[in-house]
């Protein structure tokens, strides 16, 4: 597969590539071995005598492959010495990628990848918006979509074309949230090359992560000599034979310098030096290495970082499907009779079971119910969040506890110093921490082996470049887990709230309560943009019912105040509720209020049984807004007639529900109650990437051809929405609307200058003219339009398009 050249120097790669030749050959004979000669031919890589931690059949596949390189290139030095190379660094980069990173299988021993990998779920994306949305929110959000309407894309595929007709891509962009498999993604798609099982035409894979980047991002010095830094086996060859290769830098959410598109300074030469920001800016824009692939991961609220015209291709690792939730445990869990209870049990419960696209919650998950469902634990089994999460650090604690508890400071010192970094990482929206974050803490580097080599599961300790360490928790649910800990037992040891940053008296100290410090978390969560506070919250008001303290008298014995009212808590978080909140930051004051064991939904769900329509308050609406949006069932269509009458909808109610339309498959809205705010937000739904909407109904009360409920600039804002590429409307239908012939005009521009997805569209009963029913006639002529259905009844010339459906075969109506 061709690459396109983005290099806009005069001089061309080849030509560049003889000056590095030149200028290398000017210096001093140099210590690695060039491979441009017989005598510089270095000894065939002994493939028996490699790392005995490989195993023989990777070293014997390896062996193999090089003999049939030398037998194919009938010898010729060059190409044999550049082949044991690549075998070489293949067989180094299966030794670092075999096992699965940070070994949070079985802590101790190794996991291979190969056994415990169940392939991801991942599609075919776009640049659209930044979602600020909390990622549980986004993970809730993707389990709704149906997987047909995606486009599922293999990870060894994501450079390959999906027709001869398509583009070459050069630069791919993988967005998913945390956890839910990049890296492993990475990691699959290296190992299965360095093992000759996929991409075989790419000659070498340069895995970069931005945690190791990030402490590199002072020192300038050039491309290779990156190159040398990071692969050591560079030093011992010239690559200027290898025509493809590939970058891949992982994790970019986590990279710690500013990325500069714009005011970077252009550098296209290999040998020149600059700061590794600038290198990583020119590798991506094609100045450095036109040539080469770039693969970027990304959580998706960073990825807006690389200018859209910089990417071919943006993928979104999606996690895993439900089929592949339940493969993953019957994996994980050797006793399938025991796997199929946890799968059960998970099922029941909607909201862990969506929790389990998540890869690595799905291994906590297996990791805690393995125990608790078996013959050898008692107690009740976790249904939140809160619950499960709990459990999970009692059973890391307690491998701490086994092997170091004469060595170890008491645990509750460790958990506070371990919250206490995540807390403040946390609101600085940090995943990843260097040794001077640590020390902030007063956590010792002597205390680190026990946090991040027994307790792996907690806490990741990973040697970057030159032997420089970084650090990080599991998954950031462990993080704000931890965060939210450090918060409670903070309150319940010194009565002390941390969340507060103002000087308080002793007096005042003894005068807290519970209920302040929740308030004072419900208050920052609501007040944060990005709703990185949003799952911590959640584990806070969790710790407070007296089941889960209980739980947490398995870890620590506590001091101080011990179980509090929490009504006061409720009755915050209710009143916040009835306020005028966004809708994202409603729902999850209604999953806090699910942690404190609170059934303030209930009598909504008793609503819509009965079938009955009344006048809902405004908290009511954000209660149904919840329950639909977290039922089990997908919803198909939503009609707001079914829930009250027509006249109680105001276009508040409309805001209120756009997430609901936005989930629906089919809505159904009166023109009438659509305002100036109401139009904006169905424009968004429309256009945004994540939405599920395929079919709307913009109806009106009553028959009157001579409405003009909707003005001309909302035609025109509607028919702009058809022309985003994003938009996957397909039925369309504004009957009796007032529709006018201008407004026509609109829509026919929008069909003529971007066909959409839109296949059927119906505007009966508006004043279109017989121009407006000529003008969308003529549209169908383009041979592009998707357009199955025209419905323009009482609109005058409807003939037009009854005969142009005739000629073609079509469904119209007039």
């Amino acid at each position: 597969m061709e690459t396109p050249d983005l290099d806009t120097d005069n001089e061309s790669p080849p030509a560049k590539t003889r000056k590095l030749h030149e200028k290398k050959s000017e210096s001093p004979a140099p210590s690695n071995i060039s491979i441009k000669s017989d005598q510089s031919l270095p000894v065939p890589w002994n493939f028996k005598a490699a790392d005995s931690s490989i195993p023989h059949s990777v070293l014997q596949k390896a062996g193999e492959r090089t003999e049939k390189m030398i037998t194919d290139t009938g010898h010729d030095p060059e190409s044999v010495a550049v082949n044991e190379f690549q075998e070489k660094f293949k067989l180094n980069l299966t030794k670092k990628f075999q096992c699965l990173h940070g070994a949070i299988i079985n802590p101790g021993n190794q996991t291979l990848l190969s056994e415990i990998y169940t392939e991801l779920y991942i599609t075919e994306g776009d640049c659209g918006e930044v979602n600020n949305e909390h990622e549980v929110r986004q993970i809730e959000a993707a389990s709704r979509r149906t997987a047909t309407e995606e486009t599922p894309i293999k990870c060894n595929d994501i450079f390959k074309p999906f027709s001869e007709q398509d583009e070459p891509i050069r630069t791919v962009l993988t967005k998913g949230v945390a956890g839910i498999g990049k890296t492993v993604s990475v990691q699959k798609f290296i190992l299965d090359w360095a093992e000759g099982k996929a991409n075989q035409d790419i000659h070498l894979i340069f895995p970069l992560s931005f945690r190791e980047l990030n402490l590199m991002k002072d020192q300038k010095l050039s491309l290779m000599e990156l190159l040398h830094v990071c692969f050591k086996e560079t030093k011992e060859t010239e690559m200027s034979s290898l025509k493809k290769v590939l970058f891949i830098f992982d994790g970019l959410d986590e990279c710690r310098f500013p990325l500069d598109f714009q005011n970077t300074v252009r550098v296209s030469d290999v040998t020149e030096s600059a700061s590794v920001p600038v290198l990583l800016i020119n590798l991506i824009k094609g100045n450095l290495l036109p040539s080469a692939l770039i693969w970027i991961t990304s959580r998706p609220a960073a990825a807006d970082q690389i200018p859209s015209e910089c990417v071919h291709r943006v993928t979104e690792v999606q996690g895993f499907n439900d089929t592949q939730k339940e493969e993953y445990f019957r994996k994980r869990i050797s006793d399938q009779s025991l796997a199929n209870n946890i799968i059960t049990h998970l099922k029941s419960l909607r909201s862990l079971y969506i929790m389990c696209h998540i890869p690595v919650f799905c291994w906590i998950s297996a990791t805690v119910l393995e125990r608790m469902l078996s013959e050898a634990e008692s107690g009740e089994i976790p249904k939140t969040l809160t619950q499960m999460y709990t459990h999970f650090l009692i059973i890391q604690t307690n491998i701490i506890r086994d092997k170091y508890s004469k060595k170890l400071e008491s645990v509750v010192q460790m958990l506070l110093k371990l919250g206490q970094l995540a807390f403040q990482q946390l609101k600085k929206g940090n995943l990843i921490f260097y040794e001077e974050d640590l020390r902030e803490c007063g956590i010792d580097e002597r205390e680190v082996a026990v946090y991040s080599g027994v307790c792996t599961q907690i806490f990741k300790e990973e040697s970057g470049l030159h032997q420089s360490k970084v650090y990080c928790f599991v998954h950031l649910s462990v993080q704000e887990l931890l965060a939210a800990l450090y918060v409670h037992l903070t309150f319940m040891m010194e009565q002390r709230n941390v969340l507060t940053q103002n000087q308080v008296s002793e007096q005042e100290i003894k005068e807290n309560i519970i209920s302040d410090v929740h308030k004072s978390a419900v208050d920052q969560a609501l007040g944060s943009q990005t709703g990185q506070l949003d799952l911590f919250l959640r584990f806070l008001l969790g710790f407070s019912l007296e089941s889960n303290q209980k739980l947490l008298h398995k870890l620590i014995i506590q001091t101080g105040s011990s179980y509090q009212s929490i009504e006061e808590t409720v009755q915050y978080i209710k009143k916040k509720i009835s306020e005028d909140l966004p809708t994202e930051k409603s729902i999850n004051l209604f999953c806090c209020l699910n942690e404190l064991g609170d059934n303030s939904v209930e009598e909504i769900q008793h609503y819509l049984k009965s079938g009955k329509q009344s006048e809902l308050s405004y908290s009511q609406w954000s209660a149904l807004v919840f329950v639909l949006l977290t039922s089990a069932q997908e919803v198909e269509e939503f009609d707001l007639s079914k829930y009250t009458s027509t006249e109680k909808v105001t276009e508040a109610v409309l805001l209120k529900v756009m997430p609901v339309i936005a989930a629906s498959r089919k809505a159904i809205i009166r023109c009438e109650s659509l305002g100036v705010k109401s139009w904006s937000a169905l424009a968004s739904v429309l256009s945004s990437e994540t939405s599920n909407l395929r079919e709307l109904h913009l109806t009106a009360k009553t028959l009157d051809l001579t409405r003009t409920d909707i003005k001309e600039s909302e035609v025109k804002c509607l028919s702009a929405v058809l022309e985003n590429p994003y938009c996957k409307l397909e039925t369309l239908r504004m009957c009796n609307c007032g529709v006018s012939v201008e407004g026509c005009a609109a829509l026919t521009l929008a069909l003529r200058s971007n066909p959409s997805h839109l296949r059927g569209l119906n505007l009966s009963y508006n004043l279109l003219g017989d121009s407006g029913v000529k003008s969308l006639s003529a549209v169908l002529e383009n041979p592009h339009c998707k357009l199955e259905t025209l419905n323009s009844a009482y609109g005058s010339g409807p003939f037009a398009v009854t005969e142009y459906f005739a000629a073609h075969g079509s469904s119209g109506a007039a």
